[in-house]
């Protein structure tokens, strides 16, 4: 059987009527907002990402966590605090990201809250810089029953690799995936899917057709593509990638660089998703990456008290009248993915 085939099987096992019937109401509310042009929200988001911790041994140039420049506390996910949320979302919930910033594995009990929303029917997905999987951890992450394993390998030679995860050693990533892919195979499981994320920057851009080569050599299921978002792009940027279907970003003709996609004044994800930070605040999406834009805290209320509530509605609305006003918006790229496999 495909290994394809596999995974959209176990995604699939997950679609119980109820969550089926919350994610037809998600996306006729979403249709009928778009209609009337004013915020209609049925149901509770069908995915949520919740940040494990803001730790990282890394110090990427365009990510808070390796710059160590967030504006917000830093810290660890609880886990009773994870457990009341998902006792709170498990019936609607389809698939749930371990992930905002930080990285996952640093947290100690990181798969043991993936075992907890496991055993309540929700398709589990983390991304990870690699170097926290260890045989044990190898070992632990498939009996957690994690469902995809999204791994980021950003170059295929070391002198590349450092070029954007600086303090990065790709032999401990390149041996961490092995690890993974070993365990799997002792303990005959189906899962995870193993996914080689690779961040297209113009350093590493040569190294497309290797990455391929590389992950089939150590057995990964796949391997993905992914368009990088930088700060400072208007000027240009050393990172923006020369081959232009991997850039997230087209000069213009006067030489000052735009976002490609058009910004359209609706998002999906505002009406399917929302991010919770590891100390319970909601943001709208994974862009809000210092929570600027806070909707609630389940702290104080309920989700689907802050899911409904006027600060939800009011960021929506807002969204509707122009998502070029929203900050986190303006460098957004819904529509500028480029997934291969």
């Amino acid at each position: 059987m495909s290994i394809y085939i596999r995974d959209s099987i176990n995604f699939l096992s997950k679609l119980s009527l109820w969550r089926l019937w919350n994610a037809g109401k998600l996306i006729t509310s979403f249709y009928v907002t778009k209609y009337l042009q004013r915020p209609v929200q049925w149901g509770k988001p069908m995915t949520v990402s919740i940040e494990p911790t803001t730790a990282c041994n890394l110090r990427c140039p365009e990510c808070p966590s390796g710059l160590r420049s967030f504006s917000r506390p830093t810290g660890n996910l609880k886990e009773d605090f994870f457990r009341k949320t998902i006792n709170e979302l498990h019936r609607e919930l389809i698939y749930l990201i371990f992930y905002f910033q930080g990285e996952p594995y640093i947290n100690p009990k990181f798969l043991e809250m993936v075992r907890y929303a496991r055993e309540k029917g929700i398709y589990t997905i983390t991304s990870t810089n690699g170097h926290f999987l260890n045989d044990e951890n190898a070992k632990k992450t498939i009996e957690s029953g994690l469902d995809r394993l999204i791994i980021s390998v950003d170059g295929t030679t070391q002198e590349v690799y450092e070029n954007y995860r600086k303090e990065g050693k790709l032999e401990n990533v390149l041996k961490g995936a092995a690890n993974v892919v070993k365990w799997k195979k002792k303990m005959k499981s189906a899962t995870p899917h193993i996914i080689f994320q690779f961040l297209v920057v113009r350093p590493n851009e040569h190294q497309i057709p290797e990455i391929y080569k590389l992950a089939k050599s150590i057995g990964v299921d796949e391997v993905k593509l992914k368009t990088a978002q930088v700060y400072d792009y208007a000027q240009g940027n050393p990172l923006i990638p020369t081959i232009e279907k991997y850039a997230r970003y087209k000069q213009d003709s006067d030489g000052v660089y735009h976002v490609k996609n058009e910004l359209l004044n609706h998002c999906w994800k505002l009406w399917h998703s929302c991010v919770i930070t590891w100390n319970g605040l909601v943001v709208p999406c994974c862009f809000d990456k210092d929570a600027s834009h806070q909707l609630g805290d389940l702290k104080e209320k309920s989700f689907v008290e802050i899911w409904q509530g006027q600060q939800y509605h009011s960021f929506r609305t807002a969204l509707l009248n122009g998502r070029d006003k929203i900050d986190i918006c303006t460098n957004c790229t819904e529509g500028c993915k480029v997934w291969a496999s």
